[in-house]
């Protein structure tokens, strides 16, 4: 269900949203898709930035085991 709001915007932008959104969608639909991916980018981030700390919080153990595994592999010289 989709819910009536109002909100103002620069004629520079209003111009901008009217230029990409076309003939073929309304404003309405253009922002509704523009912040949706917007919302969807955050929560992308968010996850990348919590995986990120996880892997940094590990980087020290995961090297000592990639070393030990490393001096068991056979020599290529």
């Amino acid at each position: 269900m989709k819910e009536k709001t109002s909100i103002t915007l620069s004629k520079e932008l209003l111009a901008r949203v009217d230029r990409l959104a076309g003939s073929k969608q309304s404003r309405s639909a253009f922002i509704e898709r523009v912040l949706r991916k917007y919302f969807k980018d955050r929560r992308q981030a968010s996850i990348h930035a919590r995986d990120l700390k996880l892997l940094n919080q590990a980087a020290d153990r995961l090297n000592r085991e990639a070393d030990d595994v490393l001096k068991y592999q056979p020599s290529t010289e």
